[in-house]
């Protein structure tokens, strides 16, 4: 018994021993992993509480733009860009309203948030397709130096056929028929392509790009 008592308190000896050494390293571990988890915890509480707010402000935007209220609707997506711009709403809500203020007649406000969209927007496709609907207006407007850059870098396949589209408006409108046939052409190929992944035919939007091609009669 005396044996097992020496044996035990030697054992207490060499962790008493062990704790002086590493007991402070311990502790400050352990702290740090609590305050870790407890940071963590509140990252996804506000992370939540953020897209909870944001996807309300969004219903606002819907909701205004299917009552045709420009002005609410820019309001509605200004706040929720200002408050909540790391959200995927952001993004979303400033092309919803950038369509409302275009049918209004309010271009400037529409080619402010469509670019910050297509700057900001949280998803790269969302941000592509800002893009693309910016170079659209700018089209509209005669402003083709801008329109070009919206159009420089190609977008993912859903939207390559649209953005040659929008390259062959370009060089059309610049009176360049050449090179609009072979965007136009180009775009046809890429509808071919996504028809392919996606099971639609794209019937309409075919049959637009081959009357553009026709319009364009023999150009070279």
């Amino acid at each position: 018994m005396a044996t097992y008592d020496l044996e035990e308190q030697e054992q207490l000896d060499e962790l008493k021993t062990w704790w002086k050494m590493y007991g402070n390293l311990v502790t400050a571990v352990a702290v740090a992993v609590a305050l870790a988890a407890v940071s963590w915890q509140g990252w996804n509480w506000w992370q939540r509480k953020q897209s909870a707010e944001a996807s309300t402000l969004y219903f606002v935007v819907q909701q205004a733009v299917g009552q045709k209220d420009a002005k609410r609707a820019r309001e509605a997506a200004g706040e929720l860009i200002d408050k909540y711009a790391g959200t995927a709403y952001a993004g979303m809500a400033a092309l919803l309203s950038a369509k409302a203020q275009i049918e209004a007649g309010d271009g400037k406000t529409a080619r402010a948030q469509m670019t910050w969209a297509a700057d900001n927007a949280k998803d790269e496709a969302l941000r592509e397709l800002a893009r693309l609907r910016l170079a659209a207006v700018l089209l509209d407007e005669k402003a083709y130096d801008e329109a070009a850059k919206q159009l420089a870098a190609e977008p993912g396949l859903a939207l390559a056929p649209r953005h040659a589209e929008l390259k062959g408006d370009l060089f059309a409108l610049q009176g360049k028929m050449a090179e609009a046939k072979q965007s136009y052409e180009a775009a046809l190929v890429k509808v071919d392509a996504a028809a392919k992944l996606d099971g639609n035919p794209h019937a309409a939007f075919r049959g637009v790009l081959q009357a553009k091609i026709e319009s364009l009669g023999s150009a070279k």
